[in-house]
């Protein structure tokens, strides 16, 4: 606890990108949260942009819109 997923459109994603995209990513949690950092866990989920609607829109965004604490677009 806690985790993040991110779904993105495919990208190359480079080995130091994800290392900075990791840390950074790491202590925002951890300092939100006040958890150490063996406790956060994070995952990159690649979407095609042709499945975008059907696999974030409808179940993630509109399905769960009560847990969203930023849309897009706002």
């Amino acid at each position: 606890m806690p985790h993040l997923n991110i779904k993105h459109f495919p990208l190359d994603v480079g080995e130091e990108q994800r290392r900075q995209l990791t840390e950074d990513l790491t202590a925002l949690v951890m300092r939100h949260f006040e958890v150490p950092e063996g406790a956060v866990s994070i995952a990159l989920e690649q979407v095609d942009q042709s499945s975008w609607n059907d696999a974030v829109i409808v179940p993630e965004i509109i399905g769960r819109q009560h847990l969203l604490i930023k849309a897009p677009g706002t």
